[in-house]
């Protein structure tokens, strides 16, 4: 887990990692797959997966609002579908889950902080694919992976911060430019300059940091000009 940390460039990346390793946590790797959900802004999505055949299967699930994958994050505890065959909980997610050669599906929560809440799911691809070792392994391996993604996320915030401060101020900037042309070839002030580009962004329903780059590139003859930060 601390390698995953120090060698992934940010949360995106650690949570795919994260999901192609799970896959191989049980005893036997070449039937199981992982997918992530996230819930944020009590929104669930599926933020990472080892294999593509599980996202439609999550779809569905937060589509009807509710199934294993979800059942674990609100709970704080482990779901475990030994034979999706007889499984009667969750109809709609196990019509989709045999249909995608699903036999048997394990979910457990990730302890988060804040807002956000996460678990990670487990597929086999055959009935009673997790033995109980399995089970009780992939419940210490998601306290070990819910301290690994905390981590990385107190780690990308800092960096995540400065990119959306730099952002902002080159937004800032180029508003300021445009502005100081507007009132050049209009000999206006800046309020009216202002007032200029916001009714313009306002009937072309363009966003204002877009109309006023295109007013800076077009004054300068060089539809590439940028505004520069150092980082």
């Amino acid at each position: 887990m601390q390698d995953l940390v120090l060698k992934t460039q940010d949360v995106k990346e650690l949570l795919d990692e994260l999901a192609e390793f799970t896959a191989v946590a049980p005893t036997d790797p070449a039937t199981a797959f992982c997918s992530i959900t996230l819930i944020q802004r009590k929104k669930p999505v599926t933020v990472a997966r080892s294999e593509d055949s599980a996202g439609h299967m999550d779809e569905t699930q937060y589509a009807a609002g509710d199934g294993p994958r979800l059942a674990p994050i609100r709970q704080q505890t482990i779901v475990h579908l030994p034979d999706m065959t007889v499984e009667e909980r969750w109809p709609g997610f196990t019509a989709v889950a045999l249909e995608a050669g699903v036999g048997s599906n394990l979910s457990v929560p990730l302890i988060l902080e804040g807002e956000a809440e996460a678990g990670l799911n487990l597929h086999s691809t055959r009935p009673h694919g997790f033995t109980s070792e399995d089970i009780s392994l992939v419940e210490t391996y998601s306290y070990h992976a819910s301290k690994a993604l905390r981590l990385a996320v107190r780690i990308s915030q800092p960096a995540e911060a400065k990119a959306h401060l730099i952002a902002a101020m080159e937004s800032r900037t180029t508003i300021d430019l445009a502005t100081g042309a507007i009132m050049a070839q209009n000999r206006c002030s800046q309020a009216t300059a202002m007032k200029i580009l916001k009714i313009v962004s306002s009937t072309r329903k363009i966003k204002l940091r877009d109309i006023t780059a295109s007013v800076v590139a077009s004054v300068s003859q060089d539809p590439s000009v940028r505004t520069h930060f150092d980082a």
